[in-house]
């Protein structure tokens, strides 16, 4: 069940992880994009579904052994050689065209109206996330980047979570102390660990049946405002 301990003192900002808790992929996949497969089979069409399947496992397993997100073209290029696909310049171009955001993500029914009502309060926000340099384009794309003052990347700071220079990065940008932002994310662990830097932390768990025991949770970031 949610857990809901008195409200921290002190706390000016919250610092919000993005995918699971600001927005979510259209089709429920991630990585890699929703067109993939397709933009694939126009280079080469005999490729089966078995194939991408496996092939996308071994980009999954490049991801995990990645000290920070990895280059798109190079997490590209590792799914290619698995197909048996030449990595050709143009069809990396491709793979990695704009499409308007709103074609493969939305944003969590809540989250606009709760953003608005954390700005309308006065509470300052940032995103730490473990993503690609054109998260904040996105976010702007679907009507949410305005809100942030900063962003912690991992591909641009060359590291993930739960590193904490990308828990200190959001935060220093924000010229606030740890203990005065709140960090929430979908990964209790990530969150455990911003809480052992000083951080005030919230697990996101939609389920309520994998809310932790051992940490504070929300089922919603609709929950938020509350605590400010």
């Amino acid at each position: 069940m949610t857990t809901h301990p008195r409200s921290p003192e002190g706390l000016r900002a919250v610092l919000f992880d993005s995918g699971g808790v600001l927005m979510r992929p259209i089709g429920g996949r991630w990585n890699p994009r929703a067109d993939f497969e397709q933009t694939v089979l126009a280079h080469a069409p005999s490729i089966t579904p078995e194939q991408f399947a496996a092939a996308i496992v071994e980009g999954d397993r490049f991801f995990d052994t990645s000290s920070s997100t990895p280059d798109y073209d190079e997490y590209h290029r590792v799914m290619l050689r698995a197909l048996g696909v030449a990595p050709t310049s143009r069809l990396l171009a491709d793979l990695r065209r704009e499409v308007p955001p709103a074609t493969i993500l939305e944003t969590y029914p809540e989250v606009v109206e709760t953003l608005e009502e954390l700005n309308r309060r006065g509470v300052r926000m940032a995103v730490v996330s473990d993503a690609w340099p054109d998260l904040p384009d996105l976010h702007a794309a679907l009507g949410i980047g305005h809100f942030f003052e900063a962003y912690a990347i991992s591909a641009e700071l060359g590291c993930d979570k739960p590193d904490p220079r990308m828990y200190h990065h959001a935060s220093s940008a924000l010229g606030l102390a740890p203990a005065q932002c709140l960090f929430v994310d979908d990964v209790p662990s990530l969150v455990a660990a911003a809480i052992a830097l000083g951080y005030q932390g919230r697990a996101v768990c939609r389920d309520s049946d994998s809310a932790p025991s051992d940490m504070p949770s929300i089922a919603s970031v609709s929950e938020l405002p509350a605590l400010f």
